[in-house]
């Protein structure tokens, strides 16, 4: 991807030298809270088509447009494949439900408050139990820079190895949060994946790539021994596969897919 001064004009302002449309922007605070929210649904119906539930345990969360010390998150005891626009909860940094009528998951809540509260610069963030996660924490691995998408998490990645049980407590949350920083995920051994993001898009697609990539690691090792990227080529790689930019508009395809397929998402009432 050329980012050099003499590529076409209509690509002169992207960061990745691709025709990626600017960030929407909305007229009120409410205009924009609506927005995330269906935003925010779609990206939890995306995580029940790809099957990445496991009974209770999963949330995403993204920070108000308004009040941001608060932020946006799925219920508990709601299945990925049945939340709608009307389910999502507002959960302040006390973990009082502020708006909506459902409860808050307990481990939703010390993760991702901590998360918003510890880093005014990141809006969102994604955890999930998925098989390839949990299969690559098992083996105390972050992912090797074996083709693009994988070397978007170069350098960009921690494995977290503490484990007291069920993140359920404020300290457990905050010592994950600790790692997030300028990492763009967490893979928990034992646990999960958690992604993060300046943007819900960021964070989902982020999520949806590393998991991708983990499955990508596990068949090659088990196939024999993959060559990786020398460490030039990774962080070329992560340059244009990790942009911020990159993950919000590749989103774009998936929010496309999802409205087509369940539109009942969109239901507020």
């Amino acid at each position: 991807m050329s980012t050099t001064d003499d590529r076409p004009a209509f690509l002169a302002d992207t960061a990745t030298g691709l025709p990626i449309p600017a960030d929407p922007t909305f007229a009120t605070p409410a205009e924009h809270r609506r927005h995330v929210k269906q935003r925010l649904a779609a990206s939890l119906r995306l995580f029940g088509r790809e099957g990445f539930g496991e009974g209770i345990s999963g949330h995403i969360s993204v920070r108000d447009p308004e009040h941001h010390d608060r932020f946006w998150v799925n219920p508990f005891g709601v299945s990925f494949n049945r939340v709608t626009v009307a389910d999502l909860i507002c959960v302040d940094t006390e973990g009082r439900v502020v708006w909506g009528s459902r409860r808050v998951n307990p481990s939703a809540f010390v993760i991702h408050a901590a998360i918003h509260q510890r880093y005014p610069h990141l809006h969102a963030a994604a955890h999930a139990h998925t098989a390839h996660s949990r299969a690559l924490g098992a083996l105390g691995l972050l992912l090797e820079p074996i083709d693009q998408e994988s070397a978007a998490f170069h350098n960009r990645q921690h494995l977290y190895e503490a484990y007291e049980g069920p993140s359920i407590t404020v300290e457990q949350g905050r010592d994950i949060a600790a790692h997030a920083g300028d990492n763009q995920a967490i893979l928990l051994r034992h646990h999960g994946l958690i992604t993060v993001g300046g943007s819900l898009e960021e964070a989902v697609h982020r999520f949806f790539t590393y998991d991708s990539c983990a499955r990508i690691q596990l068949l090659a090792h088990a196939a024999g021994t993959p060559k990786t990227f020398t460490a030039p080529q990774a962080q070329a790689a992560a340059d244009g596969f990790g942009d911020a930019q990159l993950a919000r508009f590749s989103f774009e395809l998936l929010w496309d897919e999802i409205t087509h397929d369940q539109p009942d998402f969109l239901n507020e009432n």
